[in-house]
């Protein structure tokens, strides 16, 4: 069975593929269509632009397809910068841009006020209708600087006190292990593979 993961991000495929080893199911990204017209996110919720994504890939390709929307939700700031986060600081997004208005804005705020997270909302839509929502988080702390060259976004200056580094302190597999996203991945692994028997008795 063929799904559809609608993004351009060959490491997400990759992470996705991996989570699926021995199944008979087989990750298409949008690259792989031979054209695809942006879907504009305009949800106010993470889960919102996933599904609007998921559901709009379904319908376009038949494919059981799978989309992700996720970002920072920083306690101190209400949960922004939220569905945002990839332009907190405006077009075009620019991570360190970002990151600098991140640190103005928590100018002042201290240590133990400075928690957040990482969230991601995955959803698979299928071309009937059938919508699954699977969520990951990762909980962690804001720090006054940037920290570690790996990843990128908040990732430098997102701190795992359980690891006692940043996100980009660690290396592709140790982050792949722990992530919002991977989390969500590993939860619609069931789901997939529920799909996958049914497509088979079809």
């Amino acid at each position: 069975m063929k799904v559809l993961l609608a993004t351009q991000n060959r490491g997400k495929v990759k992470e996705l593929q991996d989570l699926l080893s021995g199944e008979e199911i087989e990750v298409l990204s949008l690259e792989d269509l031979d054209h695809w017209e942006e879907v504009e996110e305009t949800g106010s919720t993470f889960a919102e632009n996933a599904a609007m994504k998921a559901r709009i890939a379904a319908q376009r390709t038949g494919l059981v397809s799978l989309a992700d929307d996720s970002g920072l939700e920083v306690d101190a700031l209400q949960g922004a910068p939220g569905v945002y986060s990839a332009r907190y600081a405006g077009e075009p997004k620019d991570d360190d841009k970002n990151n600098d208005r991140l640190l103005q804005e928590l100018e002042g705020v201290p240590e133990e006020q400075r928690t957040g997270r990482f969230r991601c909302a995955l959803v698979i839509a299928a071309p009937t209708g059938e919508e699954y929502l699977t969520e990951g988080t990762v909980e962690g702390r804001i720090l006054n600087e940037r920290r570690g060259k790996e990843g990128f976004g908040y990732d430098p200056l997102f701190y795992l006190p359980d690891f006692g580094r940043t996100m980009a302190q660690l290396n592709l597999s140790q982050k792949n292990k722990i992530s919002h996203r991977a989390e969500a991945f590993r939860q619609a692994v069931p789901i997939l593979k529920e799909f996958a028997q049914r497509n088979e008795k079809a």
